[in-house]
């Protein structure tokens, strides 16, 4: 089901991993409180911003598009890179970006939230270290590449 502010099914999904408890609603005015807060900043200089335009260019920052399996070959486990299925990419992406809004330092989880997704959306934060990470083990371990499952 869309969501029924932006009528887009990617915000049910980011909302419903926000969720606790089954407090759908409070999940939902973090998410949106979150959005008014990034347009406030965003638009200090006069133009408007885009709330949700900057959560979907953050998101998109932080979703893998390789990551590393474990793979027992002979006795010794190799990690093995691939490629991440579209759908695991975006389960990652606001798995990731959830993790790394929790353990930020400001007061609410709404200010949390809007902070990290205007890092990720500039390139910075934890979750974009975290995929820049995946990437770079991939990366390393693409001598195994041919252990493929």
């Amino acid at each position: 089901m869309p969501d029924p502010k932006f009528n887009d099914t990617l915000v049910t999904k980011f909302v419903n991993s926000l969720m606790y408890d089954g407090k759908k609603s409070i999940a939902y005015s973090i998410f949106y409180d979150a959005i008014a807060l990034i347009e406030q900043r965003l638009s200090k200089g006069g133009d408007a911003v885009n709330g949700l335009e900057v959560w979907k260019k953050a998101l998109n920052n932080v979703m893998p598009s390789v990551e590393v399996r474990s793979r027992r070959v002979g006795g010794a486990t190799f990690q093995v890179p691939s490629e991440v299925r579209p759908e695991r990419k975006v389960s990652l992406g606001i798995k990731w970006m959830l993790l790394y809004t929790r353990k930020r330092s400001e007061k609410t989880m709404t200010e949390k939230l809007a902070s990290e997704i205007i890092a990720a959306s500039k390139g910075e934060g934890a979750a974009v270290k975290k995929k820049d990470d995946t990437h770079r083990m991939a990366e390393a371990n693409k001598a195994f590449s041919h252990f493929k499952f």
